[in-house]
């Protein structure tokens, strides 16, 4: 959808409700109070949000596990299931511009991303899912003329999805539409500094038709109910989006309670491949910028290594630079901007302290470097180009999760192949070429779960996202989702 200024502005001045813990469909204050939540578009508060202790969160599990037992949603008819999705989908059109805008506030994203990539994604997410409920088929399996061999896919049971704060409702619908789809139960915890759209995710799925229980929401910070649900003796499906160190924490609290199982999304040191046969090198330049740079870095594929052939490197990162200082860096709820805020205070700092080592390290800063707009009271960041990154430099070999650029230059094909995988992840990656042949061997050659070739991002549903080494387990997306969210059960029946 499209909004104006005007209507952004206004959508802008409405009061923020204050965040709630959603359990069996009722809305409830959490037994550790709450906080406030700051807006990094100029550090004020917008509202408050409940922090829900281990026995909430133990409460809205024991919710999930009711309904699923019960089938009220588990053994809908999936036509039945379909209509609602369809209606949530429906409404999360709706209600795009009211989405947008709260999670801007929350969040910081630039508005004009944040249209596309929050309630647009999301509803599209949901309509995807819900078509496919009827469109997914057990099997027959092939046996001699005296067996009957049935393989049935049914619902794992009560699935637990910690979702992060850069795209939420994006990446909380890739979770919950097909989980919700297959037709299991949900407790969903949301980010702490990004929560309110999600929440009111919530209240139109209610207004749906999702019945009570079967769509839980609980809130506050992850050492409390990211704890409750890794440990829960009763979540059996755990997705998550976020930080390594989390996930490890994950697989541990997995490891201590019931073996669930784990599907973690964990980011990415994404490289982005330039060569000097780049159909047009002024493209792929303006392309590196925005695969950095949009929603100040913070995307898990972000392309945040460019890794570009010596014979172009100077050529290139002069375009690159010009194309970068043409973005406009400024209040996302802004249509002309082009980067927004950092989502916090904690993680400007920590985007800083990056520059500070790879400039200690050797690395020369070609544009950004500093905290900007500081007169607002918000988080911002100038977008950062940094070259003469090595393989060994911090910058090279962790994810920042903010606008800062490592280059570096290769001389040859198989260079470039090895620097692309010097690294712990693998997530995505992008090839500009015009050799047919050398973007297969890189298709090839390069661990990642997805490569781009003349383009960087802009996939869509249709296509699994998911990563290898430690960029995690799983795939959000695509029929594969599905996997995640439904177990096999072979009938053998002798007839």
């Amino acid at each position: 959808m499209t909004l104006s200024q005007s209507d952004i502005t206004r959508l802008a001045t409405l009061p923020v409700r204050r965040g709630q813990l959603l359990i069996e469909g009722r809305w409830q204050d959490g037994e550790n109070g709450e906080s406030e939540v700051l807006s990094p578009i100029d550090g004020k508060a917008l509202t408050t949000l409940a922090l829900a202790s281990a026995a909430d969160v133990a409460r809205a599990v024991a919710s999930a596990r009711a309904a699923f037992e019960d089938g009220r949603w588990s053994r809908m008819a999936p036509a039945g299931r379909k209509a609602v999705l369809h209606r949530l989908a429906d409404l999360i059109g709706k209600n795009a511009g009211e989405l947008a805008v709260l999670g801007v506030r929350d969040n910081g994203t630039e508005i004009g991303m944040a249209l596309k990539a929050e309630p647009g994604s999301a509803a599209g997410t949901f309509r995807y899912y819900a078509e496919a409920i009827d469109k997914v088929f057990g099997e027959i399996a092939p046996t001699a003329d005296n067996v009957l061999a049935l393989v049935h896919r049914e619902p794992v049971g009560v699935v637990a999805a910690i979702v992060p704060w850069n795209f939420p409702l994006m990446i909380g619908a890739w979770k919950i539409a097909p989980a919700l789809a297959a037709g299991n139960s949900v407790v969903l915890k949301p980010a702490e500094t990004a929560s309110l759209s999600l929440l009111r995710l919530a209240e139109l799925a209610l207004e749906a038709g999702v019945p009570p229980g079967v769509f839980n929401v609980v809130t506050g910070p992850g050492r409390v109910t990211g704890e409750a649900l890794g440990l829960s003796m009763d979540v059996d499906v755990m997705v998550f989006t976020g930080s390594g160190a989390t996930g490890r924490r994950l697989l541990d609290y997995s490891a201590r309670s019931n073996l669930k199982r784990c599907y973690l999304e964990l980011g990415g040191k994404s490289p982005n491949i330039v060569f000097a046969d780049a159909p047009d090198p002024d493209v792929a330049a303006k392309a590196a910028a925005h695969a950095i740079f949009r929603n100040a870095g913070q995307v898990c594929v972000a392309g945040s290594r460019l890794l570009v052939e010596s014979a172009i490197h100077d050529d290139f990162v002069f375009a690159l630079t010009r194309a970068t200082e043409a973005m406009r860096l400024g209040n996302p709820l802004d249509l002309a901007t082009n980067i927004g805020a950092v989502n916090s205070l904690a993680q400007l700092d920590g985007n800083l302290g990056f520059v500070a080592d790879a400039t200690r390290e050797g690395g020369d800063i070609v544009t950004g470097g500093k905290r900007a707009l500081t007169d607002t009271g918000g988080y911002y960041m100038e977008p950062t180009i940094v070259t003469g990154v090595q393989a060994a430099h911090r910058l090279f070999r962790e994810e920042v999760f903010g606008p800062v650029l490592a280059v570096t230059r290769f001389g040859d094909e198989d260079e470039a192949l090895r620097l692309a995988n010097a690294t712990d992840y693998g997530l995505a990656s992008g090839v500009w070429t015009a050799n047919l042949s050398r973007a297969h061997r890189m298709i090839r050659g390069i661990r990642a779960g997805v490569v781009h070739v003349n383009t960087y991002g802009g996939s869509d549903i249709t296509v699994p996202l998911g990563g290898v080494r430690q960029s995690g387990n799983g795939h959000d997306k695509s029929l594969h989702a599905l996997d995640k969210y439904t177990d096999l059960k072979s009938a053998w029946i002798q007839l």
